[in-house]
């Protein structure tokens, strides 16, 4: 593709510009999310049925399926994917099962007792990409954690089809994974309908997923609602960093199944070999001559980046600037440079890891952060469903010995009656009567 863009050994105070990840042309997102919400809160679930006709140009007969619809959708599933479904499904669950944490129980000094426990959310909304592509991987990898948590419920949005219809997969996922309720609705009105609740939508806790720029505007804005969101996961990336050792047939395939998910994901190269640029370049044109969605592909790699560095340490310098959603270290004895990486959602190690390992299977989540909040967002893990809460119980003795340290913090602090909280349970019931 000749549009691809090369850049050789940029100066280092140009890749701040080079770091920086595509925009779709649209209106101001939060003015739009602010008017969608408040149309669902005035008008209910009116206002979901003319925004999914207005917005998807689908007429709904119904916003929700029902139990019986979702176990005759899946029963539609094929059954090669049925297999698949379950292989990914026990993957995820091995590696998310031992996320889950311990309680504990700390003595910090004699008859101070702190501990720190945990407690599922108890309400949780699921976003599932339509669009394009119905992610199925996406209710796996976000109803497994939550069903591990122990979740009370479930809401799994998702975009219908120009029929009004959810695809199979995704109704079979939602059913294994025990999801409560399925509602036929996708971008900003689907993250409006979850925060702020209709007639027959009650509200949830916190809402967790992927999606494009509409849909990641709307989480943000959700918050404005009091509804937490697990991070902010929009438009999909990747960086591969390549050197001689690189094999330009699986580098091209990496960055071909990152471009296919929409126009406005992004592909970054980095190598220390020029030979390799040249090679990967030329088999993108050779191996997304017959894929499906060449056009989404061509689109998406307007925005690609192909960069020659002079060494691998600069490789990782310039990756760590960037933070991808997914680093693929596509070099040999690639374990070795796991310690130079401080930035990035997920890592994938050598030749035989491509990123769709990942995206389906392997076990790790694939619902991360992007447009570089991985230099302050992990991933989604069991954490993201549960609240930690702390506990503490002191003798009479334990408060003994901590009162004078809390006379004294209070003291400079102007707070007196933090200090007489501690300091009257000392005095004897004679003198407090």
């Amino acid at each position: 593709m000749s549009n691809l863009k090369y850049i050789k050994y940029p100066e280092k105070d140009l890749w701040e510009s080079l770091i920086q990840r595509p925009k779709l042309k649209g209106s101001n997102l939060q003015s739009l999310c602010k008017e969608t919400f408040d149309t669902i809160r005035e008008e209910g679930d009116a206002a979901l049925y003319r925004l999914t006709q207005e917005y998807d140009q689908v007429e709904l007969e119904t916003l929700f399926l029902t139990s019986t619809e979702l176990k005759e959708c899946a029963k539609q599933t094929n059954p090669a994917l049925v297999l698949a479904i379950h292989q990914a499904y026990a993957n995820i669950s091995a590696f998310h099962k031992a996320q889950i944490p311990d309680s504990i129980t700390v003595e910090t000094m004699p008859g101070v007792i702190c501990k720190q426990i945990y407690r599922p959310i108890e309400r949780i909304g699921i976003y599932v990409p339509g669009g394009t592509a119905p992610l199925v991987s996406t209710v796996l990898m976000l109803a497994i954690p939550a069903l591990l948590a122990g979740c009370k419920e479930i809401v799994l949005c998702t975009p219908p089809n120009k029929s009004g219809q959810i695809d199979p997969a995704i109704c079979y996922a939602a059913q294994l994974c025990g999801v409560d309720t399925v509602l036929k609705l996708g971008g900003i009105q689907a993250i409006g309908a979850m925060a702020v609740g209709t007639p027959s939508i009650k509200p949830v806790g916190k809402i967790v997923g992927p999606g494009n720029q509409y849909v990641t505007a709307a989480k943000t804005y959700a918050q404005e609602w009091g509804v937490a969101i697990d991070l902010p996961a929009g438009p999909s990336e990747v960086l591969v960093i390549t050197n001689e050792s690189s094999n330009p047939y699986y580098v091209a395939a990496d960055l071909l199944s990152q471009a296919e998910h929409g126009i406005d994901s992004q592909v970054v190269l980095l190598s220390t070999n020029e030979s390799i640029i040249q090679k990967v370049c030329q088999v993108i044109d050779e191996l997304s001559s017959g894929l499906n969605r060449l056009d989404i592909i061509k689109q998406s790699l307007q925005h690609a980046r192909f960069i020659l560095l002079q060494s691998i340490d600069d490789c990782f310098e310039f990756s760590n600037q960037y933070a991808p959603e997914h680093l693929i270290i596509a070099i040999d004895k690639a374990g070795d440079y796991v310690s130079q990486v401080v930035n990035a959602g997920s890592v994938f190690l050598g030749h035989y890891t491509p990123e769709s390992v990942g995206d389906y299977a392997s076990g790790t989540n694939h619902t991360l952060p992007t447009a570089g909040y991985a230099k302050n967002y992990s991933g989604v893990t069991i954490d993201t469903f549960i609240k930690k809460i702390t506990v503490q119980e002191v003798s009479q003795k334990g408060l003994q010995l901590l009162t004078p340290t809390i006379e004294q913090l209070a003291g400079a602090e102007g707070l007196e009656a933090h200090a007489l909280a501690a300091t009257i349970r000392n005095l004897q019931k004679k003198e407090i009567r």
